[in-house]
């Protein structure tokens, strides 16, 4: 199948900015991967997804402050693709999730495809998630499918484990069997705690959490959580475990002793997926890899784990070069979720498409549609 050049973007849990990624793809395999980039989010929309978060089980879906936010969101997407500034032929446009419950088949991303279509004159995937949930599925995670194609040609079974606002991994077995969930919390409860109890953006470097000690009774109550004992595949919204920490005795602790137990509980929930196999390695991608206590307290628990850039992979831009790859696999109709993935019952293809009108990133503007691939 013919490359086609993406231009992905990702606003993850952690509120933070959106990524985006250059690459090449016929959505089986990756090409060239080029420039990379993260536009932050200035505090006032950070605050106003943040709010949004708390907000969006009560909120319906045209809402007009919805809309609001999701149009200064979607103008900083404008913004991310228009600094990549490299010809495309599509973009994949995650959105902002602010609502995931599969087990209530609602998944909700807010952003406007239309918007970022007209902006940039491109073809704009969108949507990934709705199939899949509508389906019975879990609807997250959605980058097993190119982290198995990244991973091509390296050592089975193999784990990959991104941690972002939540943890999920994707394990590739020794036959190239694709399994993978979302492990539990990631960095949101930990940043939310820097943010709250010692008025820091996040634990930079680990610091707040390494001046700390782990508090086991507070670790026992978190991991006692029922969401454990769920098989796999599973997944989680971004505040799933808010009545847990709550009631958990986290409160009463020191700032450096709740930071050291919530990167104690993030790698804890990791070790306690039950996966057929030992991986060879856990290789880690997401914002968590850049924290020294969370990599310190996976290797305790799970032995051979790096960050992805072992392996040559860019751990910053992985999540945003997925979404051009997906954009690629929702044009030519082939699949983004499996049964071992979110538990949908068979691969299943999924987004939507927004056309374009030709972008000034690219002369000869967008190509014209392409037949599904089976």
């Amino acid at each position: 199948m013919e490359m086609l050049r993406a231009i992905g973007l990702m606003s993850g849990t952690s509120l933070d900015g959106v990524d985006a990624a250059w690459l090449e793809t016929d959505g089986v395999l990756v090409g060239r991967l080029g420039p990379s980039l993260t536009l932050p989010y200035d505090a006032a929309l950070r605050a106003d997804l943040r709010r949004l978060l708390d907000r969006a089980p009560a909120l319906p879906r045209d809402d007009a402050g919805v809309a609001e936010i999701a149009a200064r969101l979607t103008e900083r997407h404008v913004e991310a693709v228009r600094a990549i500034g490299m010809p495309a032929d599509i973009v994949g446009f995650h959105g902002q999730t602010i609502l995931h419950r599969p087990d209530r088949r609602l998944t909700w991303q807010i952003g406007d495809a239309d918007l970022l279509a007209r902006a940039t004159g491109l073809r704009v995937a969108w949507d990934f998630r709705s199939a899949d949930v509508a389906a019975g599925g879990e609807g997250a995670p959605l980058v097993p499918a190119y982290h198995a194609a990244l991973a091509a040609k390296l050592p089975l079974p193999l784990a990959v484990l991104n941690i972002g606002g939540v943890a999920n991994v994707t394990f590739i077995g020794a036959d190239g069997a694709l399994l993978a969930c979302d492990t539990g919390p990631g960095n949101g409860p930990l940043d939310d705690w820097a943010a709250c109890h010692a008025s820091l953006a996040c634990d930079r470097d680990g610091v707040l959490s390494a001046a700390g000690r782990v508090d086991a009774g507070v670790l026992a109550r978190l991991l006692a959580d029922p969401w454990f004992r769920r098989p796999m595949p599973k997944s989680l919204d971004r505040l799933a475990f808010g009545a847990t920490l709550a009631a958990s005795g986290l409160d009463a602790l020191a700032a450096c002793d709740g930071a050291a137990t919530l990167v104690a509980f993030i790698a804890g929930a990791v070790a306690r997926i039950p996966l057929p196999e030992m991986p060879r390695r856990w290789l880690v991608c997401g914002g968590g890899r850049h924290n020294p206590s969370i990599m310190a307290a996976l290797r305790a628990r799970l032995g051979a784990v790096a960050p992805v850039e072992d392996v040559g992979w860019d751990g910053d831009a992985l999540e945003a070069q997925c979404f051009g790859f997906l954009a690629v696999r929702v044009l030519r109709g082939l699949a983004l979720s499996f049964p071992g993935t979110t538990g949908v019952g068979r691969p299943l293809p999924g987004g939507r498409i927004q056309e374009g009108q030709g972008s000034a990133l690219d002369p000869q503007g967008v190509r014209g549609p392409l037949d599904p691939m089976p």
